[in-house]
């Protein structure tokens, strides 16, 4: 059995999904489409940069979901991969909008224009400077909720991801997380402050969270074609009502990514496939299911490599 995995935020390179766009016109085609919808040339901050553009989250959301459908659209249309042997689809934050797309539940266009509003909306929910994150890395996640609990810290300061075993993201106001950091530190527990330019996956998005509220209930889903394994509950759902309240409450809450994982090797998956830039993903289920097979595809030689194993 085998599951799709779709990558998030941080995944982002200047360069991402070149060597498809220069071979195959559907790819050509699919970032036209999207300088198209969002009127401005996301296709050229994406090939060319520069980074600092394609940083900005309004930007990296879209990009993502750009570089993801394009490297689907290949393996579905060039590679004849066969998609019969899959259960689920999965995406780590944004990327569940990847799943969507691909999974035929929302239009590409829809997806597009709700990133784009998304990064813009989440930006804008903490002032610059005033929120930060921090992956915490060899520490189980009930030993974290633990310290956070005990630090009783009256801000914010709240597990924004789950991402696999001894690998955890806190997000909240910067003075809290710099003083989680120092009790860390003092603990000889390892941390690293990650350079984004807000506190995402955390109440302080709760704003953003209302303002896509409208915009997502708005836009019409279909019943996916695969079951979407979501970040907010671990879950599989294919309720097109239910997945849009899902990804109203993700803005927010914990990413439950390795919960994900494990729920998925529960129902018998052992290939994971993950589809778009970077690795990230696949390093997490590495980490997390030790008797599984995790393929990450972001290049044609990638596909060369499982293309005998999935083919028609």
């Amino acid at each position: 059995m085998n599951a799709l995995l779709f990558p998030g935020q941080g995944s982002q390179i200047v360069g991402m999904g070149k060597e498809f766009y220069n071979i195959y016109d559907l790819v050509k085609k699919i970032f036209k489409q999207a300088d198209d919808k969002l009127n401005y040339p996301i296709s050229k901050i994406i090939l060319e940069g520069p980074e600092d553009k394609l940083q900005l989250t309004e930007n990296t959301q879209p990009a993502i979901l750009i570089v993801s459908y394009s490297i689907f659209a290949v393996l579905k249309e060039e590679f004849n991969l066969n998609f019969k042997s899959f259960k689920y689809f999965a995406g780590h934050s944004l990327g569940e909008y990847s799943a969507l797309v691909c999974a035929e539940s929302l239009s590409y266009d829809d997806a597009l224009f709700l990133l784009n509003e998304r990064g813009k909306a989440m930006q804008e929910a903490v002032p610059v400077g005033q929120g930060k994150m921090l992956a915490i890395l060899g520490l189980e996640i009930d030993e974290i909720k633990k310290i956070l609990k005990d630090q009783n810290n009256k801000k914010v300061c709240e597990i924004a991801n789950d991402n696999a075993n001894g690998q955890v993201i806190i997000s909240g106001e910067s003075e809290c997380v710099e003083k989680l950091q120092k009790i860390l530190k003092e603990k000889k527990i390892k941390s690293i402050p990650l350079k984004v330019s807000a506190p995402f996956h955390c109440s302080l998005m709760k704003p953003a969270s209302e303002k896509m509220k409208n915009k997502i209930n708005q836009t019409n889903f279909n019943k996916p074609l695969f079951k979407i394994v979501n970040n907010v509950t671990a879950e599989a759902e294919d309720d097109s009502s239910i997945i849009k309240k899902l990804l109203i409450d993700q803005i927010f809450s914990t990413v439950k990514w390795r919960e994900s994982l494990i729920f998925m090797e529960k129902q018998g998956i052992r290939n994971f496939i993950e589809i778009g830039p970077g690795k990230a993903l696949s390093g997490m289920v590495k980490r997390t299911i030790k008797d599984s097979n995790s393929f990450s595809i972001n290049s044609i030689d990638d596909m060369k490599n499982i293309e005998n194993e999935f083919k028609r």
